[in-house]
């Protein structure tokens, strides 16, 4: 459906995109880089709204469009904007509020990483897809992969099963496994690794796969082109920081296109302390992360608020990565405590009307904070990314449905030997 090739951002060069497998790099690059999309169409030309996120394709890497979909909508706030003395604040909001046509149904901008990815492969790929996730990424990809009967391999903290939940009963194409014994994302991410390696089975990639950041580039997209220019300030809480590079990325096409502005947007990006690996390694300005070491870490992510930004191994450091995009972007990371993420969701709520996520709230307190600080200027042309939002007032009007994982790998059973075991006993759907 789309016309596009991949650049490898470490040697340059082009690369078709493949139907049978999902391309996540080129072997043949020096060092360790992203893909990057190049699409035929230079300039983008927006469909109906009824189209879903696929109004957006000219700049998503496309085999298909799936049914079900719902793109990120952008208004200019009235409520948060007085509130903080800001003249053009614009929320960029995904999730479900039907006032204004928001209807992602299962509550985060995860939905348009998932429609993206799964439209990328064709309706004959020959392997199941395999998902690593810290609980929102799990319910996009369950419920798109479940309505479109993609087989699908989806995996979870145990410890984050509590946010996997689906809008609609779960076809048996789509089994989940929980890395068990406290295993956090990084944890699971390794199990998803190893199930990938089996046979029948592929990593869906994460930051790697173009489709993923393409996805999750729309929420720019939408910004820009309700706004009719590119923003001054990008802000959004960062888990890997996929979404950040996804919107530099994003950034780079519009200036490309040349209708919209030469702004090139400051990433205003933030970490819930104390886990803030991250925010350490950019205020240093260190390419390589710097990390503390594993226990403290992870006894850092059990102390955070918005669970779901806890990746150890976020795609910060590769070229192309988040690295590259702050400096390109003179970018800030901002470090929002849990308390104060807790006010800033309510603040929202208040000022706004609908309930937001964790990961949005602490977004959320960095605009506060960045207001507070003189950051950023009352005209200054503002987007606010919203990843996720009206999930409470989903669940008192509508029904939803758990989802309960077909099995719990323990830390002594990660291993390819008994993965492979425990994962070719899954239902018939759930492999190809």
């Amino acid at each position: 459906m789309t016309e596009y090739e991949l650049t490898c951002l470490g040697s340059g060069h082009r690369l078709p995109d493949s139907r049978n497998t999902i391309l996540l790099g080129n072997a043949g690059a020096p060092q360790s880089a992203l893909l990057r999309t190049e699409y035929q169409a230079r300039r983008l030309q927006l469909l109906d709204a009824d189209h879903g996120i696929y109004r957006f394709r000219d700049w998503l890497p496309l085999s298909r469009s799936l049914s079900g979909s719902s793109a990120p909508i952008t208004y200019k706030s009235n409520g948060l904007a007085r509130e903080l003395g800001l003249n053009n604040l614009y929320v960029t909001f995904s999730g479900y509020w039907p006032e204004r046509d928001a209807l992602m149904l299962t509550g985060t901008f995860k939905e348009c990483e998932a429609f993206s990815v799964c439209g990328r492969i064709p309706d004959d790929f020959p392997a199941s897809l395999v998902v690593a996730s810290a609980g929102n990424t799990a319910r996009a990809f369950i419920h798109v992969c479940s309505q479109n009967r993609i087989p699908a391999v989806v995996v979870v903290p145990e410890k984050n099963l509590d946010a996997v939940w689906s809008p609609f009963p779960v076809h048996n194409c789509v089994t989940v496994v929980a890395a068990g014994d406290g295993a956090d994302y990084s944890d699971a991410i390794d199990l998803a690794a190893m199930i990938a390696s089996l046979d029948g089975y592929v990593a869906e990639g994460g930051a790697r796969n173009v489709a993923r950041r393409d996805g999750m580039g729309t929420t720019v997209l939408s910004a820009v082109t309700t706004i009719g220019r590119i923003p001054d300030y990008f802000f959004q809480a960062i888990g890997s920081g996929t979404g950040a590079i996804a919107a530099w990325e994003a950034n780079r096409r519009f200036l490309a296109d040349g209708r919209f502005g030469k702004t090139t947007m400051k990433l205003m990006l933030s970490q819930n302390a104390p886990f803030l690996l991250m925010y350490d390694s950019w205020r240093l300005r260190s390419r390589a992360l710097v990390h503390c070491d594993e226990a403290t870490e992870k006894a850092q992510i059990n102390d955070i608020y918005a669970a779901v930004l806890s990746n150890r191994n976020p795609p910060y450091s590769v070229t192309g990565g988040l690295y590259d995009a702050l400096c390109a972007t003179d970018g800030e990371i901002f470090a929002v405590e849990n308390h104060d993420a807790r006010a800033a969701a309510q603040l929202f709520e208040d000022t706004e009307g609908i309930d937001i996520a964790e990961a949005a709230a602490v977004a959320v307190a960095s605009l506060v904070a960045a207001v507070r600080d003189g950051s950023v200027e009352p005209d200054a042309t503002i987007m606010l990314n919203i990843t996720g939002g009206g999930m409470r007032r989903f669940a008192r009007e509508q029904k939803t449905y758990a989802v309960a994982p077909r099995v719990v790998v323990s830390r002594a059973e990660a291993h390819p030997e008994t993965v492979a075991r425990l994962v070719m006993d899954a239902p018939d759907g759930a492999r190809r």
